[in-house]
């Protein structure tokens, strides 16, 4: 019955309005950094932790300790193992989530606020987080599993691309590390161990809390939560990035269509430019098929069936990428149409009309990216980690209409260099 009303209750959206979202924060006794925000429409809680424990903090000889510290957290805690910890789930009708990126790793809890389930839900959260104890035998499972996977992706040109494109546009810098068969094979316990110990401290963590609890409540859930982990856990931040020289690399496979990346790394997500190039690519190919790229590439002309342009904000310098697929044997006519789009829009930006459209989608449609506690969280957990201001919500329309054409150009002239795109094939001929 609990399970029954917990999934009735998680399908419902939340009332929470758009404007005047109340962003409280504190730093908790343990030295955690603690966003919150309290919301009585729903008996639901959301919590996320998030730490400075991504792939960018892992040497290359073992990248992949990041994402395996991360899902073995559930595999065993103090006195359970993987099976009763999801057992005790089920019981009280809670899930745990979560998983590890380039900059950080993270785990959420949903449980209903009425207090037997959320008591053994913080609880069960706590120990995971506090106590992981790693198991031999599924650290060998797990890496089974990992290396099967990187085996099988070596094979898809998507996979491929994906790779290589990281790899270039990051060169000697960790946002360019893959997992590969050797880095997974060589990591141990002991690395997992010594990973969480580091990386998964009190100092460090950033907590998101989202629900039907007053303020005084989650100060003493952001306690309970982190006064059990390391003490250390200081903010981390990845070495800088150099930007790369311009290239073009073609990597032969025997695929009917060629796998088609072009970029750079382009912007920080705390850097000023954010709207403009935020505006600006909507226009330029993350509009779907409003954008110039479908348009010229696939309307016009039947080059691809799909293709797309997106920044992806990181810590430091996060990438710019066009991404298409098209017949081998166009390949060199599609990225000609790419670049002479890209040229144009960096010499003359988006029409009115073009911006007027974007801002319109933009603005309407944070109502649907932000209806219900569990979106919301993502962006408070996001406020948190990234050092976004509290008003950020609020903010977001105002900043998303006072963007202008020139801020635009200005903006993609500043983090889109000619001399820095970096050209990705797979499948060439």
């Amino acid at each position: 019955m609990r399970t029954l009303i917990f999934i009735l209750i998680s399908s419902l959206s939340s009332t929470l309005a758009l404007a005047g979202v109340k962003i409280e924060h504190w730093t908790a006794p343990t030295g955690a950094r603690v966003y919150f925000i309290e919301t009585r429409v729903l008996p639901i809680l959301d919590v996320q932790i998030d730490f400075a424990g991504g792939g960018a903090f892992v040497p290359a000889a073992k990248a992949g300790v990041a994402g395996l510290t991360r899902g073995l957290l559930e595999a065993g805690a103090a006195d359970m193992d993987e099976e009763k910890i999801a057992g005790r789930l089920v019981d009280i009708g809670a899930r745990l989530g979560g998983g590890a990126d380039s900059d950080r790793a993270s785990i959420s809890l949903r449980t209903l606020t009425s207090k037997p389930e959320r008591e053994a839900a913080l609880d069960l959260m706590r120990t995971v987080l506090s106590a992981p104890t790693f198991p031999q035998a599924v650290l060998e499972r797990e890496k089974g599993r990992t290396i099967a996977s990187i085996r099988e992706a070596e094979t898809r040109p998507d996979a491929i691309a994906g790779k290589r494109f990281a790899a270039a546009i990051y060169p000697d810098h960790p946002y360019g590390v893959s997992p590969t068969v050797d880095s997974v094979s060589a990591i141990t316990r002991d690395d997992l161990v010594a990973f969480h110990r580091q990386h998964y401290g009190a100092k460090g963590a950033i907590v998101s809390i989202i629900g039907d609890v007053s303020r005084a409540e989650a100060e003493a859930i952001a306690q309970r939560l982190t006064e059990a982990l390391p003490p250390g856990g200081a903010e981390l931040v990845p070495p800088p990035v150099k930007k790369p020289a311009r290239a073009m690399i073609k990597i032969p496979h025997p695929a009917a269509q060629s796998h088609v990346h072009v970029g750079l790394p382009a912007i920080r997500r705390s850097d000023p430019d954010y709207f403009p190039l935020l505006v600006g690519n909507y226009t330029l190919g993350g509009g779907g098929f409003v954008s110039r790229l479908m348009k010229e590439v696939r309307e016009k002309r039947g080059y691809a069936y799909s293709v797309h342009s997106y920044f992806a904000p990181r810590k430091l310098e996060g990438p710019f990428e066009i991404g298409l697929q098209t017949k081998r044997e166009q390949v060199d006519a599609a990225l000609k149409v790419v670049d002479e789009v890209l040229t144009e829009y960096m010499a003359k930006g988006p029409t009115p009309q073009e911006l007027a459209a974007a801002k319109k989608n933009m603005v309407d449609g944070l109502a649907l990216r932000m209806d219900s506690n569990a979106k919301l969280l993502g962006y408070l957990s996001a406020i948190g980690f990234y050092g976004l201001p509290l008003t950020y919500l609020d903010d977001f329309p105002t900043r998303v209409k006072a963007v202008t054409a020139e801020q635009v150009k200005a903006a993609f002239a500043r983090h889109v260099k000619p001399e820095n795109l970096v050209t990705v094939v797979v499948a060439a001929d």
